[in-house]
């Protein structure tokens, strides 16, 4: 009886080591399965573009879609050239002769004055109605005239006439005061009669500059 008890006992502890065998049919269909597909590797996120098709995201190829070209570069405007002042050469005195520059702290060369009257072109002129006439002044340029060769004038668009100026009082502390007998700094028009008036000024260095002002811009009381 004991031998028989301890038969089953080896019996039973030998099938638990070994693995139940599989039915025929499982290992059958098994074995005729595909293995699972091994999904490719993604390409790098980026954009090629090229020959009429795009390449973009995760490796997604769009077909028929045309190639961006660049955007083209505009191309960059030239500065335009500064506008040449049509002077008037024909009232330029003949025979002036370019000074020497050196300062002399009197305002008496085209380096000292060129600054101010630059600054103050608005003032080069002056209208004003008095005693039934235009009275169109000059002051301030003829108050900067040590620097000045010469002035010439224009009203209305007519013909442009010299100006001449006073001498320069170089004896004096202020070389640019203006004299008795230097006249009067203004012509006499009739009332009304300024609409417009063009100025040229010649420095002592032979440089020029010209302004243009409408009665409005420069009529005072």
């Amino acid at each position: 009886m004991l031998d028989f008890f301890f038969a089953i006992l080896a019996a039973g502890a030998h099938g638990a080591g070994e693995a139940a065998p599989m039915p025929r049919e499982t290992a059958v269909a098994e074995a005729a399965a595909p293995a699972a597909p091994v999904a490719p590797a993604a390409p790098p996120a980026s954009v090629s573009v090229g020959q009429g098709s795009v390449v973009i995201g995760q490796g997604t190829l769009l077909e028929g879609v045309p190639a961006t070209p660049a955007p083209a570069t505009a191309p960059v405007a030239a500065a335009p050239a500064p506008a040449q002042i049509p002077f008037n050469m024909a009232v330029v005195p003949a025979g002036l002769v370019a000074e020497p520059q050196t300062p002399s702290g009197k305002f008496t060369t085209a380096g000292e004055i060129k600054p101010i009257l630059n600054a103050t072109k608005g003032n080069w002129v002056a209208v004003r109605q008095y005693g039934g006439k235009d009275l169109l002044y000059i002051t301030h340029l003829w108050s900067w005239r040590c620097g000045l060769s010469a002035i010439a004038i224009s009203v209305n668009g007519e013909a442009m006439q010299n100006w001449p100026l006073p001498p320069c009082h170089l004896e004096y502390a202020t070389p640019n005061a203006i004299l008795e007998e230097d006249g009067l700094p203004y012509l006499s028009l009739r009332e009304g009669a300024v609409e417009s008036i063009t100025i040229q000024i010649v420095y002592d260095d032979l440089s020029m500059d010209m302004a243009s002002f409408d009665r409005s811009a420069v009529l005072i009381p």
